[in-house]
């Protein structure tokens, strides 16, 4: 019996679209990485069994990771890669690995599209407010730097969408622009 994929349009079978690519449940933009958000609503809602942050820095600093995996649902494991690490690897996945990626910044997201990581649709959830960025919805704050990796991810396919919960409806990403 074949049971069908409940994430995304896709009329692939999990089992078909393993063989051509891994499972990427989500990707998700939170300069938090995993907090309480992502892994009590992220998680659960889309049935992700893997938590893959995607980040140079992290993937380097066990102390963060450690944090990080107190936060983490009991339910997933969790990676901390490199970009780099990311794209040469996440081919190899195994088709029981349903994968929630989550970047801290529009720019690392580019670079995995970019290095080939075969990602659709980018849920843009908290860019907190700093220096030199703007608010443009209630928990993104963007700078000229993200907006042009915003325009890139668009101009290569990459679908987006401003949205905090599952729960909430998406925000227009027009506000990104603006």
């Amino acid at each position: 019996m074949r049971a069908l994929s409940i994430f995304g349009n896709s009329a692939y079978t999990r089992r078909e679209r393993s063989k051509e690519m891994p499972d990427i449940v989500l990707t998700r933009i939170d300069n938090r990485l995993i907090h309480g958000q992502v892994a009590t609503q992220w998680s659960g809602s889309i049935g992700a069994n893997l938590i893959l942050v995607a980040n140079d820095d992290v993937a380097a600093n066990t102390f963060r990771q450690g944090l990080m995996d107190m936060a983490a649902p009991s339910y997933a494991q969790t990676r901390y890669w490199t970009i780099e690490k990311t794209i040469t690897t996440i081919h190899k996945a195994s088709p029981s690995q349903h994968i929630f990626i989550v970047c801290e910044t529009p720019t690392d997201v580019l670079r995995l599209v970019e290095g080939g990581v075969p990602i659709k649709k980018v849920n843009i959830g908290n860019m907190h407010m700093a220096e030199g960025k703007r608010q443009v919805a209630t928990s993104v704050a963007v700078d000229d730097v993200d907006v042009a990796a915003f325009k890139k991810l668009q101009e290569l396919g990459v679908e987006l969408e401003i949205r905090r919960v599952p729960q909430e409806h998406a925000e227009d990403i027009s506000k990104l622009f603006g």
